[in-house]
């Protein structure tokens, strides 16, 4: 991949790059065999391995986390050098084209509504990132972090102009992160547009995805994830089916079938209003199934241990796995199926090695971040006969 932002020095985040891409998803490959060889032992002599799934290695990026540093007149828009200082990615090639085009209308609206860029050495200034994703549709979502409200009324005052530079752009919000600290967003979201969710469409699932829900940011990869883990679960035919992390719904909202009990666990209240939002319409549109699934905000943890087992379950948990309290009454389960998705293939071998009673028997990688040592991956798991 071609990149004028590394080639110059202004860019260090994509470690592979010099890597070519067939040798980058093979040395993934080998990490991960090696990392479920040495916590599993003769236990992932079982696993039938498929190929690798793989995209474009460039492109591929739907959502765009964009520090905000400069003046108003001449923001950058991008991330910040060693010293806090704003180093402007707009041409990074990672990014899905849509977005690309969207940048400069976004870096002038910083200089048409005077959003002065919060400056990280100095503890001043008010916008703080731009968060913008795109759908498969090529609307947009753009989310301005600011460090307080006193920006809003301008803001209001020339969304019309930032609408008009930018069509697509159907959500629009203000998030509040009013502490100097090391993360991308704050606890309060303010909308300013009618529509407050973006719509996701992935065939016949229409997910939804509001400004503070978690969805993948390689949405190609993401939709042949769901296809894949799918197909796992329709092997079997559960007639009960739990999908724990569930986010948005994707994984849940793609094992839909009529007589299957399905259900989605998720502690985010606004990823589970999603999910029962793109379950209502799917519902409307008389997809089977979608009358009977049903959507928790919870811990997935203490709902699973309160419940019966059942036929299947999903799980998806963020970087630090699933935890020791899951993996023991996933063991001690009467689960016959385990699906197991990971973005972190340290914490996955640490999970299976805590479930000997659920022996791997598929597993894939799917690479959704060229470019870089990360990947995703996902075992099907089954329990061994007692």
């Amino acid at each position: 991949m071609d990149c004028l932002a590394y080639d110059s020095g202004r860019c260090r985040s994509c470690t592979l790059i010099e890597t070519p891409y067939a040798r980058q998803v093979a040395s993934k490959q080998d990490t991960l065999e090696r990392l479920l060889r040495e916590a599993l032992g003769d236990a992932a002599t079982s696993i039938e391995w498929q190929p690798p799934m793989v995209g474009p290695e460039s492109g591929f990026r739907t959502k765009a986390k964009m520090v905000v540093a400069g003046t108003v007149d001449q923001p950058t828009v991008g991330i910040l050098d060693a010293d806090g200082h704003g180093v402007d990615l707009r041409d990074c090639p990672l990014y899905d084209p849509t977005l690309t085009a969207a940048f400069p209308a976004l870096s002038r609206f910083v200089s048409v509504a005077g959003l002065q860029p919060y400056s990280v050495p100095e503890r001043r200034g008010e916008l703080k990132h731009i968060i913008v994703t795109t759908s498969p549709s090529g609307e947009l979502m753009a989310r301005f972090v600011v460090r307080s409200t006193e920006p809003l009324a301008r803001m209001r005052k020339h969304l019309a102009w930032l609408q008009g530079e930018l069509p697509a752009l159907t959500v629009v919000t203000v998030n509040v992160l009013p502490e100097h600290r090391a993360v991308m967003e704050g606890e309060r979201e303010i909308v300013l547009t009618e529509q407050a969710e973006l719509h996701m469409a992935l065939g016949t699932v229409d997910l939804r995805l509001r400004p503070q829900s978690f969805f993948q940011t390689n949405t190609d990869m993401a939709r042949a994830l769901y296809a894949h883990v799918a197909q796992w679960v329709a092997q079997s035919r559960p007639r009960t089916v739990w999908d724990l992390y569930c986010g948005v719904g994707g994984f849940a909202l793609h094992c839909l079938a009529r007589g299957r009990a399905v259900t989605g666990v998720e502690s985010s209240e606004q990823a589970v209003l999603s999910a029962r939002d793109a379950a209502s319409d799917m519902a409307a549109r008389g997809v089977a199934g979608a009358d009977e699934v049903r959507f928790v905000a919870a811990d997935a943890t203490l709902w699973a241990s309160a419940h019966d087992s059942p036929d299947v379950v999903i799980v998806n948990p963020p970087r630090r796995g699933i935890g020791a309290d899951l993996a023991r009454w996933l063991e001690s389960s009467r689960v016959p199926r385990v699906v197991y998705s990971s973005c972190n293939a340290v914490t996955l071998a640490r999970d299976l090695a805590a479930m000997p009673s659920l022996v791997p028997v598929e597993a894939r990688l799917f690479d959704m971040f060229p470019q870089t040592a990360h990947f995703e991956a996902v075992v099907l798991l089954e329990r061994a006969a007692r």
